[in-house]
C-alpha cells in the first residue's frame, strides 16, 4: 500500500493535535510535518514535497489562500487539501481557482477528512457535501466577462503585505519578514490605498476582513 505523505497547517495547537491523532491511527497516511502559519506551510512544502498539504484556510502571516497559490507556483505536484470552517462560495472560488483540489468544512466527520485526502491524492477533486449544488456550477460557469471583484486588482504581494498590516505588523517587522526593504513596504501600503480608494489603516484592516484576507474567527 502506498503512503500518502501529508503536511498539516493548522495555526491552533489543539486542532493539529487532533488531526494528526485522527491521521496516524489511518493505515497508508502518514504525517511527515506540521505548519503553524502560511509562511511555514510553504517552506516546508517546498522543503519536503509532501504528496498533500492540509491547510486550515484562516492562518496568520500568510492565509490559507495566498499560501495554497505559492505552493503550486513553487512545488505544482504537492497537492493542497483546505480544512474550514467557512461554507462561502467565494471562498471556494478563490481557493480553488488558487490550485487548492478540495475544500472540506471543519465539522465534517473523521471518515469523510480520510475519504477527502485520499482522493485528493489519487488526483481527483473533493468538495465538502454541503456545499451546494448552485455554488459549484456557479463556478464553473461563471461568464466571461464578469466583472473581477476589487480583491483581484492587487498583486500577490500586495496581498501579502496587506494581511501582515491587518494583522498589526508593523512596517518594520513586515520588512523582515518578508525580506523587503522598510521603504518597499511604505510604497506597498500607499499602492494599496491607492488602488482601494482607502485612506487609513483602519480602512485597509476593514477591507482585508471582508476580502477574507483575515478572519476574526478564531
Amino acid at each position: 500500500m502506498e503512503t500518502i505523505r501529508v503536511v498539516l497547517a493548522e495555526d491552533h495547537t489543539i486542532v493539529r493535535q487532533g488531526l494528526r491523532s485522527i491521521l496516524e491511527q489511518q493505515p497508508g497516511i502518514e504525517v511527515i510535518a506540521e505548519a503553524e502559519n502560511g509562511r511555514e506551510a510553504v517552506q516546508i512544502a517546498e522543503q519536503l514535497k509532501p504528496d498533500l498539504v492540509l491547510m486550515d484556510f484562516s492562518m496568520p502571516e500568510l492565509n490559507g489562500l495566498e499560501a495554497t497559490r505559492q505552493i503550486k507556483q513553487r512545488v505544482p505536484e504537492v497537492k493542497v487539501l483546505i480544512l474550514t470552517r467557512h461554507a462561502n462560495q467565494e471562498y471556494v472560488k478563490s481557493i480553488l481557482g488558487a490550485g487548492a483540489s478540495g475544500y472540506l468544512i471543519k465539522k465534517s466527520a473523521a471518515d469523510e477528512l480520510v475519504l477527502a485526502i485520499q482522493s485528493v491524492y489519487k488526483g481527483n477533486s473533493f468538495l465538502d457535501p454541503s456545499i451546494s449544488k448552485m455554488v459549484i456550477e456557479g463556478y464553473l460557469h461563471q461568464a466571461e466577462g464578469e466583472t473581477q471583484d476589487q480583491g483581484l486588482k492587487i498583486t500577490p504581494r500586495q496581498r501579502e503585505v496587506l494581511q501582515l498590516i491587518a494583522e498589526g505588523h508593523p512596517n518594520r517587522e513586515i520588512a523582515s519578514i518578508l525580506h523587503i526593504s522598510v521603504k518597499t513596504v511604505d510604497n506597498h501600503r500607499a499602492n494599496l490605498m491607492g488602488k482601494l480608494g482607502l485612506s487609513s489603516t483602519a480602512d485597509l484592516i476593514q477591507y482585508a476582513i471582508r476580502q477574507g484576507i483575515i478572519s476574526l474567527d478564531d
